[in-house]
């Protein structure tokens, strides 16, 4: 392609290029966590100033959103739809959702234009970045959080200072990460001072520079300060406490995150490119934008290890711009079979994972039928909730007691309980002709998160995921003392209590109640990693033994002599604390041996 063309039409080619990308998919059904962005949205509604000051049941446990890892931004665009359209609608929420592409697209080709010999070259490879492609096409925050990261760097390096400085408080509004602004425009900042380097202004204005620079800090403080002033509550704090009681932080879980990255590094943009473009880079490791380039990628790919625990391809999309600029020094005809290789692989992810989430959205449509007159429970956080919550079911928390003849939804791939004694009324079988997976049964795939694996991407025929209702059923109690190995245990354990005997937070039984007052027991185990915690024995919800345990071992809780309310007693099992076991996703809290009236 001549340079005068590129010049001359390549930001209108590079936008036409967002929009194939965008169009075909406009009809894609909510995803991921689309689910807990619309929960903000429609709180928004009635508190316009604090999208997240509301509750949410996440893998069973009911959160406070302030404590939700991005700040309240996205909230507000989505908010602004369900106003004008009455409601979700995908179709025009993805059509406003395009602008984020686009400007994150037009910030890509700013750069390129001063980075790049190739800018078209450059800004095609950007469209063509695998998490780009895909997560575009949801409503969660990486898209509009990298939009106004890029607009926040295009804008600085080209002078306009203010402007970044108002692109980095929006993007501080999207995502905490925009912190790490600072140190790549403070990296641009100090290779720009000298008098003979490419971006030299006039050091009269260095001083203000340095200052806007902050921005994303003062914001994010400012978002703290605001919200325990008028909420009475600091999200970052509340954050921090999830962090700790999910374990995200955990060795192992950093350990998975950094290898993830790392291969997710590898396909930012066709992996044959990269060798060429680390040659160039060696040879022109003097030259400051190639420096500039370099310390971008080093500085947030370190951050991003730091303080992510998934592992997930997105979280590489702020460096997707300087890895795209860096590999655009190579010669043409390499870099249109990369973007060729790259975009196919790219829309057939997206393809595939249009067909995921579509497979929930029509099983949700066709439940109703089935359910009329019933409870209806979903058990799992993705996007399929939100559809069969519009239908009128509520979302399952580990406490909630089951009732015969209420309907559970679960997935194989994202449940939190395990619902035993139920009868499937509705199943199917999610899957897509095109072999390529983000995530499935069995994929191992990492792109989304690097619990389910370490690949890239997976290669597999097989389905994505299975997801049925089951309704439940009368329960015969026939035991007052249930050991969690007999086999009427499927019949008399209500929720909480998974099938190899670990319990999460709460776990909850039924029991025949016997003629005279017993001792209510309950025997389990401490786990090693299990911190120290206080066990709870409650009957028909009230309190009758509670103990606090400092160290691992087997221990057997007992309450005074009691006495059952009715012929069936309902105990409920709780700790105050859960932890998270390497490479499984539950909340655990004790493994159960047995509990019931003591013989």
């Amino acid at each position: 392609m001549e340079a005068g063309v590129e010049s001359r039409w390549g930001l209108w080619l590079a936008m036409a290029a967002v929009l194939l990308i965008r169009i075909p998919f406009l009809n894609q059904a909510i995803q991921g966590d689309d689910d807990i962005y619309i929960t903000e949205a429609a709180h928004a509604q009635v508190d316009p100033l604090h999208p997240a000051n509301t509750h949410y049941v996440f893998r069973g446990d009911e959160v406070d959103l302030r404590g939700h890892s991005h700040p309240p931004l996205n909230a507000w665009p989505l908010a602004l739809l369900v106003a004008a359209f009455g409601g979700v609608k995908e179709i025009p929420f993805h059509a406003a959702y395009i602008v984020f592409s686009l400007i994150a697209v037009w910030a890509m080709w700013t750069l390129a234009r001063r980075f790049s010999p190739h800018p078209m070259w450059a800004t095609l490879l950007f469209c063509a970045v695998p998490a780009f492609v895909v997560n575009g096409n949801s409503f969660e925050p990486d898209v509009p959080f990298l939009a106004f990261w890029m607009a926040s760097i295009a804008l600085f390096c080209s002078g306009r200072a203010w402007l970044a400085a108002g692109a980095m408080a929006l993007a501080s509004l999207e995502a905490y990460q925009a912190v790490f602004l600072m140190p790549v425009l403070g990296a641009y900042w100090w290779l720009s001072r000298t008098p003979d380097s490419p971006g030299n202004r006039r050091r009269d204005r260095k001083g203000v520079e340095f200052f806007l620079i902050l921005t994303p800090l003062i914001v994010i403080g400012a978002i703290q300060v605001f919200e325990r002033f008028s909420t009475g509550a600091v999200p970052a704090a509340i954050l921090s406490g999830y962090f700790t009681h999910y374990g995200f932080q955990d060795l192992e879980n950093k350990l998975r995150n950094a290898a993830a990255l790392a291969i997710h590094f590898c396909f930012i943009v066709f992996p044959a490119l990269l060798p060429g473009a680390a040659m160039l880079a060696w040879r022109r490791r003097r030259d400051r934008d190639t420096q500039f380039l370099l310390a971008w990628i080093a500085i947030f790919f370190a951050g991003a290890v730091t303080v992510f625990f998934a592992g997930s391809a997105r979280y590489l999309l702020p460096i997707a711009a300087p890895v795209a600029l860096l590999v655009s020094r190579l010669r043409p005809r390499w870099l249109a079979l990369g973007f060729v290789l790259q975009m196919t692989l790219s829309l057939g992810l997206a393809a595939m994972n249009y067909q995921h989430w579509d497979g929930y959205r029509q099983f949700a449509a066709s439940l109703p039928a089935k359910t009329t007159g019933r409870r209806v429970w979903v058990d799992g956080d993705w996007g399929y909730r939100y559809y069969l919550t519009a239908e009128g079911a509520l979302p399952l928390a580990k406490t909630q007691t089951l009732r015969p003849g209420d309907v559970v939804v679960t997935s194989e791939l994202n449940h939190s309980s395990d619902i035993p004694g139920a009868t499937v009324i509705g199943q199917a079988e999610i899957g897509s002709a095109i072999p390529l997976r983000i995530i499935g049964i069995g994929s191992h795939s990492g792109f989304s998160s690097s619990a389910a694996g370490l690949w890239p991407f997976g290669i597999s025929s097989g389905p994505i995921d299975l997801i049925r209702a089951a309704e439940i059923g009368e329960r015969h109690v026939t035991l007052e003392f249930l050991p969690m190995n007999a086999p009427q245990a499927a019949e008399q354990i209500v929720s909480g209590i998974f099938a190899d005997r670990w319990m999460g937070k709460a776990g909850v039984v039924a029991l025949k109640s016997p003629h005279d007052p017993r001792q209510l027991r309950v025997v389990f185990d401490l786990h090693n990693g299990s911190p120290p915690r206080t066990v709870r024995l409650l009957l028909d919800g009230r309190e009758v033994a509670s103990h606090t345990y400092s160290e691992s071992g087997s221990y057997t809780l007992e309450s005074a002599p009691v006495q059952a309310a009715g012929a069936t007693a309902t105990v409920e099992i709780d700790v105050d604390h859960t932890f998270f076991a390497p490479s499984d996703a539950r909340a655990l809290g004790i493994v159960l041996r047995a509990v019931g009236f003591a013989p």
